[in-house]
């Protein structure tokens, strides 16, 4: 796992041909609110590491914090940051590049960042499905249509339901 800054998380989508998937167009956008349960945040997160990693690595560009400052749980996500090997603040570094083999501390990240209710972007390389998470508690996925349909089958399973528009 590497940690960037702003500037390195732009250079990184740069370097791939790539821009936030909220500025680019033809795209289909499905919005869905997070999972009541707390075994439900727990669910997504794995599924963003399971169904996003696809052996390459994966972008979590945190661009939201201290919007809700009573549901952020900094003790546990500086354990988790400094557990990886990085002593930067959250605004220095923003970006977390998980490896190929990092789905799991991808699915501990996420689960953090959801609770804590941050906003944000998961930009896998492989550019198959990509999400922008919110403070707001939803999240908001970007794709073409035959990789839409696998997104929407898992949040259906939590009854969740979904707004759809072209980008």
């Amino acid at each position: 796992m590497y940690f960037y800054t702003p500037e390195e998380c732009s250079n990184w989508l740069v370097r791939l041909g790539r821009i936030k998937p909220d500025h680019q167009k033809g795209l289909e956008s499905a919005l869905f609110h997070y999972p009541k349960e707390a075994h439900g945040i727990f669910a997504t997160a794995s599924w963003f590491a399971r169904s996003f990693m696809l052996g390459k690595p994966v972008l979590l560009w945190i661009t939201e914090w201290g919007i809700w400052p009573s549901s952020e749980n900094w003790p546990l996500y500086y354990k988790l940051r400094r557990g990886a090997g990085d002593k930067r603040q959250l605004h220095e570094a923003p970006g977390h590049l998980f490896l190929a083999d990092e789905a799991d501390d991808l699915a501990s990240f996420a689960q953090v960042v959801m609770t804590n209710g941050w906003g944000g972007y998961i930009l896998p390389e492989a550019d198959r499905v990509n999400a922008y998470f919110s403070h707001d508690e939803c999240i908001e996925f970007f794709a073409a249509s035959p990789e839409m349909k696998e997104v929407c089958e898992f949040w259906a399973a939590w009854g969740a339901p979904v707004h759809f528009r072209n980008v």
